[in-house]
């Protein structure tokens, strides 16, 4: 009985280590992916990667990936205050994919359907939900938190980096958002290198992800923008635009990064706003309603300067129409 014991808690051990270098192998690869889809539960319980739940909890949210450390604290924080909504699944990717990939059309993840009437979107970019509005599946939105670009370099920022200018440096291997389907770079960092000049010098003019838009040079990210701290610490590249809030959530991890302000009005902060609102087609109005008058508590706007967030205005928490796209 002894012997049989020390096999089995051999075997459960050998198990564990396995599970555990599976896994720390999976997220070093996945630089993050499987904490895009989370539900949350009353009782403080997280599920990873059900989409299914995106069909069947009390509340579903898709919104901007770039708040993914923000989403644990704030969910548990108005689920203590709403405790009759007992799941809510949060999907954080880049907002052009969502629209694209999930709500206009039939998306899936991993094989598995997503739903295509989430309760609220959430978008760096207000063009998104005038699309939505366009085909009458959106009306109201506010503005609830905004962020501006950083730099993010490798610990000590050993290529000395001083600012966006340096991205003009031809010693660097460059990291960034890919153009295609993620708004950080799409609408706000091709804009800051237009800016600076150094646009068709950095990027070479190419549009694609997951690929060297200049060889060995400028990498654009495959998924999101998440990946490039991974390229950094491994050292697949020197620099990369990320959000300041990635920087300091990084920080906040110990990760083998740095950042590098980007001066404005490079930076973009005057123009960076995140803007949500309630599907017309979602299955819980109620709850998209709570959760929006939520955003605008001194609570929850705390809870996103915290990370580094600027707390949005009295008058961008205001509901308002969606303006009609031109």
């Amino acid at each position: 009985m002894k012997i049989k014991n020390i096999f089995g808690c051999v075997a459960a051990t050998t198990l564990m280590v396995f599970a555990v270098l599976s896994t720390s192998a999976f997220a070093a690869k996945d630089a993050g992916h499987g904490h895009d889809y989370r539900t949350f539960y009353a009782d403080n319980k997280i599920e990873y990667g059900k989409i299914g739940n995106s069909y069947t909890s009390d509340l579903v949210m898709y919104l901007a990936g770039n708040q993914f450390m923000v989403m644990e604290e704030l969910i548990k924080d108005f689920q203590g205050k709403n405790a009759d909504i007992k799941s809510i699944y949060v999907e954080t990717i880049p907002p052009g994919q969502i629209l694209k990939g999930q709500i206009l059309k039939q998306g899936e993840i991993d094989g598995q359907k997503t739903a295509q009437n989430p309760d609220l979107y959430a978008s760096v970019n207000l063009g998104h939900l005038k699309k939505l509005k366009g085909k009458g599946i959106m009306s109201d939105y506010k503005v609830y938190t905004h962020n501006k670009l950083e730099l993010m370099v490798a610990k000590g920022n050993p290529k000395g980096i001083k600012g966006a200018k340096d991205l003009g440096r031809d010693d660097l291997v460059q990291s960034h958002p890919n153009p295609l389907t993620e708004g950080i770079f799409k609408f706000y960092g091709s804009q800051m290198l237009k800016d600076l000049g150094l646009y068709e010098k950095v990027t070479a003019d190419k549009k694609c992800k997951g690929c060297w838009a200049i060889e060995g040079k400028t990498w654009f990210t495959q998924r999101h923008h998440r990946e490039t701290p991974h390229r950094i610490e491994n050292g697949q590249a020197d620099v990369g635009i990320v959000w300041t809030t990635e920087v300091k959530h990084g920080l906040a991890e110990g990760r083998k990064i740095d950042g590098v302000v980007i001066a404005a009005p490079y930076n973009m902060g005057h123009k960076v706003g995140y803007a949500i609102g309630a599907l017309n087609t979602g299955k819980n109005q109620a709850n998209a309603k709570r959760f929006l008058d939520y955003l605008s508590t001194d609570k929850a706007q705390n809870i996103y300067a915290s990370y580094g967030f600027v707390k949005a205005s009295k008058d961008d928490l205001k509901l308002k129409p969606i303006p009609d796209a031109k």
